[in-house]
């Protein structure tokens, strides 16, 4: 079986107008990724991948030194497109650079007094409504929607940018995490309604107390990652 059916967008999982080949590839390939289809240090045919999207070989090309450059793939001399092994090691920093910047983020919305983002209960509905149905790509998607709004809430365009320079690599993170634990769900469920709720609060203790544990490491998951 192909990987046709996994068009979700690697951005937000909507819909989205007609696409270049170029674009049409990235989606499918990343979402194949996201998905599983393709596993972890396999390496991906460029025909194969150009027949499977309906295209030439070159927007597949294209598409994969895109991939590369979000760390989803490493193009390896004389052998093409391996998708990427995320490590341990890998793990652990993306959270430390999470960390470093959401509670970044927290104090100044606490200083201000802001709330919550707006759009946080929508998002955290939907993240819920996602893990019941145990649609872990999707979950992922809205995971990173909710704390990307907490980065850009407090109106740093710059810190908003770095955050999300971090998305395909935390959303494939999530979705390898989530699917490797599901029964982290109902606390990860939990944690995202705390951090609202001490945001409304404008207690930035709380807030960054909360968001520390949400981000800490799981020894049975640091396990997985590194076999």
């Amino acid at each position: 079986m192909g990987f046709v059916s996994h068009q979700n967008s690697i951005a937000t999982g909507g819909s989205k107008p007609r696409q270049s080949a170029r674009e049409r590839a990235y989606e499918m390939i990343g979402a194949a990724i996201l998905a599983g289809t393709f596993a972890e240090g396999e390496f991906l045919d460029e025909a194969v991948l150009a027949r499977e999207v309906g295209t030439s070989r070159t927007p597949v090309r294209e598409a994969l030194h895109r991939l590369q450059a979000e760390r989803f793939v490493d193009l390896v001399p004389r052998r093409g497109a391996q998708v990427r092994v995320v490590t341990a090691t890998e793990m652990r920093q993306i959270y430390q650079a999470r960390f470093v910047i959401e509670a970044n983020a927290i104090g100044k919305i606490c200083d201000r007094r802001l709330g919550a983002p707006p759009e946080a209960p929508e998002l955290i509905e939907a993240l819920e409504t996602a893990g019941r149905n145990q649609d872990w790509n999707e979950f992922a998607q809205l995971d990173q929607r909710f704390h990307s709004c907490i980065v850009q809430h407090q109106g740093n365009a710059v810190l908003a940018q770095m955050y999300d320079s971090l998305r395909p690599r935390q959303v494939r993170l999530a979705v390898r995490t989530i699917t490797q634990g599901p029964e982290r769900f109902p606390t990860i469920e939990r944690e995202h309604r705390e951090l609202e709720a001490a945001l409304n609060a404008h207690d930035a203790s709380l807030s960054t107390r909360i968001l520390n544990v949400h981000l800490q490491e799981v020894p049975e998951l640091v396990r997985a990652f590194s076999e």
